[in-house]
């Protein structure tokens, strides 16, 4: 007598899994590598996905992928944990459609990462480890309050405009403001009502609690560019001028390993120091820097190269031959991507910065 069987087995199966991750739901597209299975909305769960796919998919090998974003790497490291082979992949590399573009939802997001590994198209963007995100997130922190505290002078001066308030003549020049004389200044500057005095004098406070909390993370920084992780690679990279105590730590946490790029190429492509190009039949023609970019580590870079610019003799000489023929805010970037060479060079190498010599 024949039996009915109820049990599935799908080993040697491949299952894709495409998620279009957001805080409160998740859109989930599963297929394989023939068809779709389903499309559904789920909790933001990494157990409950697992759990379907289990209950579902038995003894499949299981893949996965999500666009980079808010949520950072956590739902990576979880997915993994449950051998879910996961990657992340920036959200400019899915390939879209024309009418996925003018119908874009969670749903068509979802099927199309799932549509795209199942074909091989999509390439994982480099993962660091947990210790490197929370050294990032150090860094980051201290240029967010760099500029919260931009932002708290520039109310400030604001409000001086407003009521016509003139500096007196020995601040005069913008090198005399904000040290501690020029404070005391303004905290005594006369105003009519006492919620005028009231209002200057929170936004004084604000800038002198932001300038404590930049001191404080300088400090942690500091130690951190002492740890046996970064030491040596902070101490190539330090020697290199235009790179000071920040910019290096911020290059060293936002590169983390040098290997991973394999030539400078790669490494400008990820700053962002590369040229845009738009071809068509016999014609060619190359833009504006790319938009793709680490902008924190592209801004530093740029403005470490006016330093740089002025005090390595080869650079120098560069940026005049570059000044000829186009404007200096231009020629910078150029001189921006050289200083990355630079870099790369040291880092690859091992070896200390030596600034050339004028025969």
């Amino acid at each position: 007598m024949q039996v009915q069987r109820n049990e599935l087995n799908f080993n040697g199966q491949n299952i894709y899994v495409g998620i279009d991750v957001h805080k409160k739901k998740w859109s989930v597209t599963i297929m394989s590598k023939e068809l779709e299975h389903k499309t559904f909305s789920q909790a933001p769960s990494t157990e409950a996905l697992h759990g379907y796919l289990l209950r579902n998919f038995p003894g499949a090998t299981y893949h996965s992928v999500y666009e980079a974003g808010y949520c950072g790497y956590w739902i990576h490291r979880e997915l993994l944990s449950y051998q879910i082979h996961n990657i992340v992949v920036n959200a400019a590399d899915v390939p879209t459609t024309g009418k996925e573009k003018a119908t874009k939802t969670d749903k068509v997001d979802s099927r199309k990462l799932a549509r795209s590994l199942s074909k091989s198209e999509l390439t994982g963007i480099y993962i660091p480890t947990r210790k490197i995100q929370e050294d990032r997130s150090l860094l980051r922190t201290r240029y967010a309050i760099r500029k919260n505290l931009s932002k708290e002078k520039v109310r400030i001066k604001s409000l001086l405009n407003f009521y016509g308030i003139e500096h007196p003549e020995v601040f005069e020049k913008n090198t005399t403001h904000w040290s501690k004389r020029y404070l005391e200044w303004l905290k005594s500057i006369p105003m009519e009502h006492p919620s005028g005095k009231t209002s200057i004098g929170l936004l004084i406070k604000g800038v002198e609690e932001q300038r404590k909390l930049l001191l404080e993370v300088n400090r942690e920084i500091r130690q951190l560019s002492r740890q046996e992780d970064y030491r040596e690679n902070f101490e190539l990279i330090d020697s290199i001028p235009g790179i000071g105590l920040i910019i290096g730590m911020t290059l060293l946490t936002e590169i983390n390993d040098i290997q991973r790029f394999n030539n400078t190429d790669r490494l400008a492509s990820y700053v962002g120091l590369v040229p845009s190009c738009h071809s068509t039949g016999e014609k060619e023609q190359t833009g504006e820097i790319t938009f793709r970019s680490n902008g924190l580590m592209r801004e530093m870079l740029v403005e470490s190269a006016w330093i740089a610019a002025s005090k390595d003799p080869a650079l120098h000489l560069a940026f005049i031959k570059l000044c000829k023929r186009m404007e200096p805010n231009k020629a910078i970037i150029y001189i921006a991507r050289k200083l990355l060479n630079r870099i790369y060079f040291v880092l690859k190498n091992k070896q200390k910065y030596v600034c050339c010599i004028a025969q």
